[in-house]
């Protein structure tokens, strides 16, 4: 069973923005991407270091790693440059009543 975590409202994440959020022990970054809601791992694959510290490119879907420049793609956190070469988990997003809400699924 997925415990949801409520994130925000749609109101508070504008296209272009990301916020983080908690489901337990696992911080999850949540994207608007020109209206759609997306959810990854808060967590770059190459070395353990938090992604929503990077460069959200709202025009391209993508997150740079602040660290040592890894970049993966929102939608599914799948690397599109070294030094990563493992994506990022993604996560799902519902939104609800005017609310996202994700969860890590993992189990």
């Amino acid at each position: 069973m997925k415990n949801w975590v409520r994130v925000c409202t749609t109101t508070e994440l504008l296209p272009g923005e990301h916020t983080v959020a908690w489901d337990g022990d696992t911080a999850i970054v949540v994207f608007n991407y020109d209206g759609d809601f997306y959810a990854l791992e808060d967590r770059c694959s190459h070395e353990d270091f938090e992604l929503s510290a990077g460069s959200f490119d709202a025009d391209e879907a993508t997150i740079e790693c602040a660290l040592h420049g890894a970049k993966f793609d929102v939608r599914d956190g799948r690397v599109l440059c070294a030094p990563a070469y493992l994506p990022v988990p993604k996560f799902p997003v519902k939104v609800e009543d005017g609310a996202v809400w994700t969860c890590d699924d993992r189990g």
